[in-house]
């Protein structure tokens, strides 16, 4: 049996999602990138606590009704690294 993504079900059935997650990046010129999966929701910062203040800000913004917005916010960290040989 498939697994359930109720963020995609809860958004396709007009629920509120249960998480948002953002994948997080380090950019090139410094500091952190952040993109929401599935959303329109971007952002980035210099510290990772800056970011995280950066994303929570953004969240906000992009519900305009707090009941609506995810409870959960989680950040997935995507690093590349080049073995050489």
């Amino acid at each position: 049996m498939p697994a359930i993504d109720n963020a995609a079900s809860n958004r396709h059935c007009g629920g509120v999602p249960s998480e948002i997650i953002f994948e997080v990046t380090e950019a090139e010129e410094g500091g952190y990138c952040a993109s929401a999966l599935g959303f329109g929701i971007s952002t980035q910062g210099d510290t990772l606590e800056e970011l995280r203040g950066m994303i929570r800000d953004a969240v906000d913004c992009y519900f305009d009704d707090p009941s609506q917005a995810p409870k959960i916010i989680r950040l997935h960290f995507v690093r590349d690294e080049v073995l050489m040989r």
